[in-house]
């Protein structure tokens, strides 16, 4: 029994050992990355295969860092690993750097390693601002309301061709800071034009005017020609003014009319409480005269005489005829 146990332990020894040496290649494989290295060796790239097992302890995916370089090694550019490695460690995308440093190359616009890397973790698309170098993009602005010298309001929309200027990409203003100075130079190129239709014969003129003054002043784009797409004409602002201020005016009028009407009404007041106060004083005057003997009984009594004269008219003027009625009876 025992020669037997032997015997089948040594016939299966071998099986063993080969499951083992499997699982040791297995782990092998998982710890170090012999394909992705027999790639990059194969793709003429110079890699050890000790810095791919660095990478994987400093938790750095290969992948990320040898797919990039094959790309770069195929496309003739000198790039090293350990570049490639510290900006994917600072959080930049390895992949995105290089296709934007192979898309420079070929289009012939100077493009380091050191830029490149610097606009990624700026938070800018380099790629994108690559290809947008090499084709400009064309920006539409938004309806532009500017009145020109005769009051009349036009609607202008333009369209703004512009490309990446690298070298002012990072740090450089933005899309809506061409916006926001395009449209400030239309409003002025408008605003100073004499008449309305000036513009509308030569819109062309605004172009010229706006692009002459180098609104692309720190920005990370070059303007590379502004076209006028649509001009509308809006509302009479003139005419709209003027008509708010002849308003404003016949309000100023009648507020000063009605200043003065008070004040005539207050005056004729005042006068009227001078004659009440002038009347209450004759009565006065009458007595004193009598006393003194200035004035007698029958002078009084043809005043009185009078003073009834007087009021009878006043009354037959106004249209009253009481009194008849008091003299018949």
């Amino acid at each position: 029994m025992k020669a037997y146990a032997i015997l089948a332990v040594g016939e299966a020894a071998p099986f063993v050992v080969a499951g083992v040496i499997i699982v040791l290649v297995l782990l092998l494989f998982t710890i170090i990355p012999v394909g992705m290295w027999i790639s990059a060796v194969a793709s003429g790239v110079k890699i050890n295969i000790f810095s791919l097992v660095g990478m994987k302890i400093r938790r750095v995916r290969p992948a990320l860092i040898v797919a990039p370089m094959i790309k770069a090694t195929k496309a003739g550019l000198k790039v090293r690993t350990n570049e490639l490695e510290a900006h994917y460690l600072a959080g930049g995308n390895v992949d995105s750097v290089i296709n934007a440093l192979i898309a420079a190359e070929r289009a012939g616009i100077e493009l380091t390693f050191e830029q490149a890397s610097a606009i990624d973790l700026a938070g800018r698309d380099v790629f994108e601002a690559v290809k947008m170098s090499v084709t400009p993009k064309v920006i539409e602005t938004p309806v532009i309301s500017a009145v020109a010298k005769d009051g009349i309001e036009l609607l202008v929309k333009a369209r703004v061709t512009v490309r990446t200027n690298i070298n002012q990409l990072i740090g450089g203003a933005g899309e809506a800071t061409v916006l926001a100075r395009v449209g400030e130079g239309i409003v002025t190129t408008v605003g100073s034009a004499g008449t309305h239709s000036s513009v509308l014969e030569n819109p062309d003129d605004i172009s010229k005017v706006v692009l002459e003054k180098g609104l692309d002043s720190g920005t990370a784009y070059e303007i590379i020609s502004i076209d006028i797409a649509d001009i509308d004409i809006g509302r009479n602002i003139g005419a709209n003014l003027q008509s708010l201020q002849a308003e404003a005016n016949t309000k100023i009028a009648q507020a000063k009319a009605e200043e003065r009407r008070a004040m005539a009404v207050a005056l004729e007041q005042e006068m009227k409480a001078e004659v009440v106060k002038a009347e209450a004083e004759v009565p006065k005057a009458m007595a004193e005269a009598l006393r003194s003997g200035h004035l007698g009984a029958l002078d009084y009594y043809k005043l009185q005489n009078v003073q009834a004269d007087t009021k009878m008219k006043n009354d037959i003027g106004n249209g009253v005829t009481d009194f008849v009625d008091t003299k018949k009876k």
